[in-house]
């Protein structure tokens, strides 16, 4: 069969079956035409599937075949299904696969985290580098609870709540390249280290635990999500498996960005105890045991709910056809 000659006879039948698949509206008559149509084109794409196997022609055509079969074939999809789907199945299904990762990224962190403060707090030269006496005592005693309620409580969430979303998106977004997510959890447990040995160098590691024990539970393992989701990202195409390496990227980049809704919403979560739960004048207890539940509920959708989603075979990708064209569709 020649294929150059089938696409001259048939592109401008394509076209149109493609054109009133895309309608919003369909007449009676377009209807009776769209199935007509979808009827020719289902067998001129079995005949270039059968003589030239999968070809970019193939892979249109049967996109379109499946548009069109959505019009009359499938009910309109209720988009709070769709939402409700996204939340109780792919999500947790995405954060379930790197659940593993995710732990070991918390290991690698505070192991850095704890060897910063170790070596900051017995070399003294390096805490008068970070600058002078007075401004270090000033941030130990003043300046490090004082931020927590320079601001306004609406203010201050919605503050470090953009500010940690946008890490996490960037750590995902940019994992592709493997450098950025790991500079990123370096950077802030280096940061975080030195402020911890900063604050025992004047006897209030008591107060840094304090302060940020409300928030950092959820706060900082949702960075070690977007930390571990932008490296199984950076490895899909380093070790794609049985796939090609575009494949592999274009379903594990789906799966694990769809992890950023995710973690807006518990950054979220982050942030309204930062800026209305830790400068309150409770107990320490209390303001923790916030912090926890908060934490604790996170893991139990990875961990829980994630774990029945991922054996019901979700991934956290797309569904097929929303995800495009995966495999030849004759009819």
């Amino acid at each position: 069969m020649d294929l150059d000659a089938l696409v001259r006879a048939r592109q401008a039948e394509w076209d149109r079956l493609e054109v009133l698949s895309r309608k919003r509206r369909l007449t009676g008559a377009e209807i009776d035409e769209l199935i007509e149509r979808y009827q020719s084109a289902a067998t001129d794409l079995s005949a270039v599937a059968s003589a030239a196997g999968r070809t970019p022609v193939s892979e249109h055509l049967s996109m379109v075949l499946s548009r069109a079969r959505l019009r009359f074939a499938s009910a309109r999809s209720n988009p709070l299904e769709a939402v409700a789907r996204f939340f109780v199945a792919q999500l947790p299904a995405a954060l379930y696969r790197i659940r593993w990762l995710c732990l070991a990224v918390a290991v690698a962190f505070i192991g850095v985290a704890v060897l910063s403060a170790v070596w900051a707090s017995s070399t003294p030269e390096l805490l008068r580098a970070l600058g002078s006496q007075a401004d270090i005592e000033s941030y130990a005693k003043e300046e490090f609870v004082a931020y927590y309620s320079e601001h306004s409580e609406g203010a201050f969430t919605s503050l470090v709540w953009t500010n940690n979303a946008w890490i996490a998106a960037q750590c995902i977004a940019f994992g592709i390249i493997g450098v950025y997510p790991v500079y990123v959890l370096l950077s802030n447990a280096q940061g975080l280290g030195l402020s911890a040995a900063i604050m025992a160098e004047h006897d209030r590691l008591d107060v840094f635990f304090q302060y940020i024990s409300p928030h950092g539970q959820l706060e900082m393992y949702a960075i070690f999500v977007a930390g571990a989701a932008g490296l199984m990202v950076f490895w899909s195409w380093i070790a794609p498996g049985a796939r090609t390496r575009g494949q592999a990227l274009a379903e594990e980049g789906r799966a694990m960005f769809a992890i950023v809704v995710g973690l807006v919403v518990a950054l979220l979560v982050s942030g309204i105890i930062e800026g209305f739960v830790t400068r309150q004048d409770w107990p320490w207890p209390i303001k923790t045991g916030i912090g926890t539940l908060a934490l604790a509920a996170f893991l139990t959708y990875q961990w829980w709910l994630g774990r029945i989603a991922y054996r019901a075979g979700q991934t956290g990708d797309l569904e097929d056809f929303d995800a495009g064209a995966k495999r030849l569709i004759a009819g």
